[in-house]
């Protein structure tokens, strides 16, 4: 048995190996002109040069507009974002190593990575990894341990799907809706969406809002961070837009092609709904995800709902439609996991939110758009706690936005998370014109923050983060905390489960299993998002009673 053990452990070390070193992500060969790209103005906060120019206005927001062939724009791009991009890097590896502290894993997980990605490139039309090739030019050799820049920036756009295998840490939601006619107020499609994908709060403090015009294809502006080429969030000059939610699926064990790629070309070659569901039957995917679709040319939205094996096109029986993260078609029907995914998750729960809020409010314009992404109360307008996967804002937010595709317009949102001012941007007014240092924001159409909950809201989910933080240290070193911390902890946050699963797994840490007891079964009494959840907590119970 020893034997055998060894000799299957020496064939696994060996088929790794052979997979590491045999991964190939088809760098691009293209020799580059770096006169081309010579930077006419560059400041921390203004840059600008042949093919493009970056700006940070005064709401926060990086302004990027890039043009040309996909050499000319990664050019541009990488030279005038070097900074930002060596900064977003370290935020993301940063992030890693919190979640996983050993370098020993972390550098386990890289070469797990790469075998999972080493055919990726193969699915990656060669316009993008061109694009993304000139722009890993500009980055850091600072972790070149982890591969090249180029290798390094082409796995980062998987980095949403990977998130998908690993929902139950919170790094992916997402909440959408879109009406039209007689639902909305000036009878034209209006289209909104949380983007909750959260890597920390330092990831998403440089967005950026990238307005590309490509030599092929239409024009498209797309809001996402630094080094990010695919789209989360956009809308193109044809008034088509495309914003993407997260799905449950297999796991995968191969990638193909990232999410973030397919919804990227799609907004640059599609005009409508039928030309986008051509090109996302034309890609394999890795991941489960849906793909709402918003277009002025037929004058709907719909969703496309994609997995590795199979897609459909879902259209909404009236003049409304809300995507949260489960699929509705009837080819989906009886797909065993998108049926878990109903029973078990928050997703049924937000969409009813949803619903119950446009009920409520129609017909919609923006401002009432904003107002239900930045919701934070449940059904019934129930308090069910800060942080709680079941709102609509749940404070992970990178980006929230709203659409007005027949004209062209969108609003963004600014920290903190949605609360902020949200920022409206015309791509009239944007391609329309020449390169300008002037920021492209119109203050006039700006909806103001909600100073009520920056000053109330925000401050208690920072709160309650570092009072969490505190618990699970004093949880590791044994350590008693003291009554009044117990007490600001629970006044704080006193609608959230997860305050009283905390405290409960922290009592029987230090040995008070009858006041752990009492706070899990307080926790049960409230909305806990997950299935899952739940069933660990009523385990605890008849566990340790």
């Amino acid at each position: 048995m020893l034997g055998i053990l060894i000799v299957l452990s020496v064939v696994l070390f060996a088929v790794g190996l052979y997979l590491f070193n045999t991964a190939d992500f088809q760098q691009p060969s293209d020799n580059i002109d770096w006169s081309r790209y010579e930077l006419i103005i560059d400041t921390d906060t203004l840059s600008a040069c042949h093919f493009g120019s970056r700006k940070l206005n005064e709401y926060g927001l990086w302004e990027m507009r890039i043009a040309g062939n996909p050499i000319d724009r990664g050019a541009a791009y990488g030279l005038m974002n070097s900074k930002l991009l060596e900064n977003q890097e370290s935020v993301f590896v940063e992030q890693i190593h919190q979640m996983i502290p050993s370098e020993y894993w972390v550098e386990f997980l890289h070469k797990l990575i790469l075998i999972f990605n080493r055919n990726m490139a193969n699915y990656i039309p060669i316009e993008y990894r061109q694009e993304i090739y000139a722009m890993s030019l500009s980055c850091s050799d600072k972790y070149n341990g982890y591969g090249s820049p180029y290798v390094r920036q082409l796995n980062y756009h998987a980095a949403h799907d990977i998130g998908h295998a690993m929902q139950e840490y919170m790094l992916v939601g997402c909440s959408s809706f879109a009406t039209w006619g007689t639902n909305s107020e000036d009878g034209n499609l209006l289209i909104g969406r949380n983007f909750d994908f959260y890597m920390g709060t330092k990831f998403a403090e440089n967005k950026l809002i990238l307005f590309v015009e490509p030599t092929e294809g239409y024009d498209f502006v797309s809001v996402t961070w630094p080094g990010m080429m695919g789209v989360l969030s956009g809308m193109n000059e044809e008034g088509l837009t495309v914003t993407i939610n997260a799905a449950k699926g297999a796991l995968p064990v191969s990638s193909a092609m990232p999410i973030s790629l397919l919804a990227r070309h799609i907004l640059q070659y599609a005009s409508d709904i039928s030309e986008a569901y051509e090109i996302a039957e034309q890609y394999k995917t890795f991941v489960s995800e849906s793909l709402m679709i918003g277009s002025v040319k037929d004058g709907y939205v719909a969703v496309i709902e994609k997995t590795p094996e199979r897609i459909a096109l879902y259209k909404a029986p009236n003049e409304r439609i809300v995507c949260t993260n489960h699929y509705q078609s009837a080819m989906f029907a009886d797909d065993e996991y998108n049926k878990e995914n109903m029973q078990t998750s928050d997703s049924p729960y937000r969409m009813e939110r949803i619903n119950e809020l446009l009920d409520s409010m129609v017909p919609m314009n923006v401002e009432k758009a904003v107002y239900i992404l930045r919701n934070r109360y449940g059904v019934g307008n129930k308090d069910i706690g800060i942080g709680n996967e079941k709102s609509v804002n749940q404070f992970i937010a990178h980006h929230s936005v709203v659409f007005q595709p027949d004209k062209l317009r969108m609003w963004v949102s600014t920290s903190p998370w949605q609360l902020g001012a949200f920022v409206c941007y015309d791509l009239h007014d944007v391609f329309g014109k020449n390169q300008q240092v002037e920021s492209y924001a119109i203050d006039s159409f700006t909806i103001p923050a909600d100073t009520a909950s920056v000053n109330n809201d925000c401050k208690r989910v920072v709160k309650y983060r570092e009072q969490y933080n505190i618990l699970m240290q004093a949880e590791k070193d044994l350590q008693r905390v003291s009554d009044d911390f117990i007490m600001e902890y629970i006044n704080n946050n006193p609608h959230y489960y997860q305050v009283y699963n905390s405290l409960g797994d922290y009592m029987h840490i230090v040995g008070d299993n009858s006041s752990a007891i009492l706070y899990w079964q307080q926790a049960l009494s409230m909305e806990i998002p997950k299935m899952e959840e739940k069933m660990q907590i009523i385990n605890k119970i008849e566990r340790y009673d």
